[in-house]
């Protein structure tokens, strides 16, 4: 089924999404000058999704990518939710006290975030009144918890995780009288998403990740070429630390059936994550929860089902790893993706066509044509292409966009080749989850003027 130029650029465009940071009279207080994103789905719907939002009451920016799985419940209730718990967990006493007085007296609320949103990210409006309750008690005990001191973004970051994890399991085990209500929190439980989470503020990037979607900076070096830094760790199968510490968590007896076939239990593939309380809760809670659920949750099979090998539960946490990096001039870029783009391209790759797309320049590298035998008619044809591509460029308004089309079409020369597009495109729903998950990107960029003239104050 072939596709046109135009009907492939609208199914890349729909989900786009672009904010600038506005300027305060000509002079640009923030270190990021805007994000970029996007989303290609695979699964219908879609288990991505993506927020952004600035803090109102502290400084800083936040921005998420979430991978759901087992359904789309969690990473919805997660993109929702986990902010408002960042933000509340960054907020000061006093701030805390009067945002609970305004409550108390019916007041009008502080507004804590404003979102950033494309009008394909939905709010769950059924449920806001439950999950706005479970924030306030959470306020109320950092009230009640008042030690004085200044909140730490790396612990503010690690709190916000594992309270919001905490509460989808409390609000499932709890039920709610109303049996939509209920089943969602239900659904939002037994489902699971990552999380990988930016705060900006100033030259201070922290990522806080639990998953295996990741965070990487886009660096030029001196010569103008690109480079990539990891800021986040993958905790899957993959990652040595990872497997120790699972291994360390549970008796020795369990060491053979913990990771097996690179999953956890042979299940699941992330080591941590939101929800998935089958993975955490123990076998008697489950099936009580199970049992007294609606019928759609005693009927689903998944639900019901006990993994392998299920002695000393929990064996999740969605206790994220924070880092810090201070930002300096030459960091141009940030990229906030599912796992869905790392399955198909290298992160040194991703900062080259970010860098060069954000830039306009292109360093023309001789052709790599990786051992193949090429004749001069398909050399002459790399080469028209490589201009075709430089033309490509000015067709996407948006850097995340850009990185989907070269994720989806790149050939094995590194040159989206239309055709290859248009294929994967075509794919109708149930056979395009066999070829590619879906993908889900944010492009941060920086203000190199703003972070370098921090550095000189310093």
């Amino acid at each position: 089924f072939y596709l046109t130029p135009s009907q492939v650029n609208s199914i890349l465009k729909a989900n786009e999404y672009s904010f600038k940071v506005p300027e305060f009279d000509g002079k640009n207080v923030s270190s990021v000058l805007g994000f970029d994103s996007n989303q290609l789905p695979a699964n219908a719907p879609i288990e991505d999704r993506r927020s952004a939002a600035t803090c109102l009451q502290t400084r800083g920016m936040l921005l998420g990518v979430f991978d759901g799985h087992a359904g789309c419940a969690c990473a919805q209730a997660v993109s929702e939710r986990l902010f408002y718990y960042i933000a509340v967990s960054l907020l000061p006493h006093e701030t805390l006290l009067e945002i609970e007085n305004a409550v108390e007296n019916g007041r009008a609320l502080l507004p804590i975030l404003q979102w950033h949103k494309h009008p394909n990210d939905y709010f769950s409006k059924e449920a806001s009144k439950l999950y706005f309750n479970s924030l306030r008690t959470y306020w109320q005990e950092l009230i009640d918890l008042n030690t004085g001191e200044t909140t730490d973004v790396r612990e503010a970051l690690i709190n916000a995780f594992k309270r919001l994890d905490n509460d989808i399991s409390l609000e499932a085990q709890v039920g709610d009288p109303n049996s939509f209500l209920n089943y969602l929190v239900l659904r939002v439980a037994f489902s699971g998403s990552t999380a990988c989470v930016a705060h900006v503020d100033g030259v201070d990037l922290h990522i806080a990740n639990t998953g295996d979607s990741r965070a990487m900076l886009g660096v030029q070096e001196e010569d103008g070429s690109w480079s990539a830094v990891n800021l986040s760790y993958d905790h899957n199968a993959q990652n040595e630390n990872e497997v120790e510490r699972v291994k360390m968590e549970h008796p020795k007896s369990e060491e053979k059936s913990l990771v097996k076939q690179d999953r956890l239990l042979g299940l699941l593939m992330p080591f941590r994550a939101f929800g998935d309380v089958k993975f955490k809760w123990s076998i008697e809670l489950q099936k009580r929860v199970v049992e007294s659920g609606p019928d759609q949750l005693n009927d689903n099979e998944y639900t019901k089902f006990i993994p392998p090998n299920y002695h000393t539960p929990p064996y999740l946490t969605a206790e994220p790893e924070v880092i810090h990096h201070r930002l300096r001039p030459q960091d141009k870029f940030l990229v906030l993706a599912t796992d869905g783009l790392w399955e198909t391209m290298h992160r040194q790759d991703v900062a080259r066509i970010v860098g060069e797309y954000l830039t306009g320049v292109h360093h023309q590298q001789p052709i790599a044509v990786g051992g193949y035998k090429v004749t001069l008619g398909q050399m002459h044809g790399l080469l028209t292409e490589r201009r075709a591509r430089i033309s490509s460029v000015f067709e996407d308004q948006n850097a995340a966009t850009h990185l989907i089309r070269h994720a989806v079409g790149n050939n094995e020369f590194g040159t989206v080749d239309h055709e290859r597009l248009s294929k994967m495109l075509s794919l109708p729903e149930e056979l395009a989850r066999m070829y590619r998950d879906d993908i889900t990107i944010i492009v941060v960029q920086f203000n190199s003027h703003v972070i370098g003239s921090y550095q000189n104050e310093e």
